[in-house]
């Protein structure tokens, strides 16, 4: 009776854990639409922090996270490049975004009559003309879908909030005004991480691999370390900075296009090797189709 009663337990957390994908915010937020549109298949499970969505995949309560990293207009994401290398996780996926914010009200609500706009900083900075234009007051919440549930909370026809029109569905608001962002291109780059490593086969086609690495305290030691990356022909297409906890050398995260069991490769992290105190890969996945699409549409300007 108790090995059947375990099994069932066992059995129970692996359907669980084999459909459960994490992010930070609340329903309906963009961290959820990412999950959605990339695994339709998997549940999704709000994280109140990155550390919670990090801790739920470490704990098995989720089988992968989804982890916002960099968006082209508002930047790279705080805190998570601190959180990556000692997570104890992996990278195993990237996925590209596109971000199309709406202003969502009430069902009774009017355009005109908006006086306040509810959501996260960089989604209100990213939808700074409309704000101007109509004159509307911006309130900052801690994700957008938060704002969204706020809004419909306070059954205020002159608030409003700016998210996805997911989170209009979840909340029963409407989109009084779609696709206000300023700029025409607004992908956000998701990571997805496991618990373990997905690495690809080296002939697998185009990868990108992930690393963190701290350079030694001397002169011109990050250029020396990046040297090799130029001299083999690697492209390095993310390179960003962030203080050591000693304030004695820069920690830096990398993602580089190429396999580390290619030659060009191995000898690159060979130098950097050489002037650096720690190197971490992250993970080895395969590089997003969007990537493939933008370098088509940059090689026709």
């Amino acid at each position: 009776m108790r090995k059947t009663k375990e099994r069932g337990v066992r059995r129970s957390r692996v359907a669980w854990d084999a459909r459960d994908i994490a992010f930070q915010g609340a329903a309906g937020a963009y961290s959820d639409l990412a999950c959605r549109e990339a695994y339709p298949a998997m549940r999704t499970l709000p994280c109140r922090t990155f550390e919670d969505a990090f801790a739920a995949l470490a704990k098995g309560r989720a089988r992968l996270a989804m982890i916002p990293i960099e968006n082209s207009v508002a930047g790279r994401v705080a805190d998570i490049h601190h959180l990556l290398p000692d997570s104890g996780l992996f990278i195993v996926a990237e996925h590209f975004q596109r971000v199309n914010h709406h202003l969502l009200g009430l069902k009774t609500a009017r355009l005109a009559g908006i006086a306040r706009v509810h959501s996260h900083v960089h989604a209100l900075s990213q939808c700074r003309k409309l704000i101007r234009k109509l004159r509307l007051r911006p309130v900052i919440h801690e994700d957008t879908a938060g704002a969204a549930t706020l809004v419909a909370e306070m059954r205020d026809p002159t608030q409003a909030a700016i998210a996805s029109r997911l989170a209009a569905r979840i909340y029963g608001l409407k989109s009084l005004k779609a696709n206000i962002e300023d700029a025409d291109h607004n992908p956000t780059r998701f990571i997805v991480m496991a618990r373990k490593p997905r690495v690809p086969g080296a002939n697998a086609g185009p990868v990108i691999t992930s690393f963190v690495f701290r350079v030694r305290n001397v002169p011109a030691a990050l250029l020396k370390a990046l040297g090799g990356f130029a001299t083999n022909g690697v492209n390095m297409t993310k390179l960003e900075s962030y203080v050591s906890p000693d304030f004695v050398a820069a920690q830096f995260y990398a993602d580089i296009e190429g396999h580390p069991e290619s030659r060009n490769v191995k000898l690159a992290f060979e130098e950097l090797a050489f002037y650096t105190h720690e190197v971490k890969v992250l993970g080895v996945y395969p590089a997003h189709p969007y990537r493939l699409k933008m370098e088509k549409r940059a090689a026709r300007k």
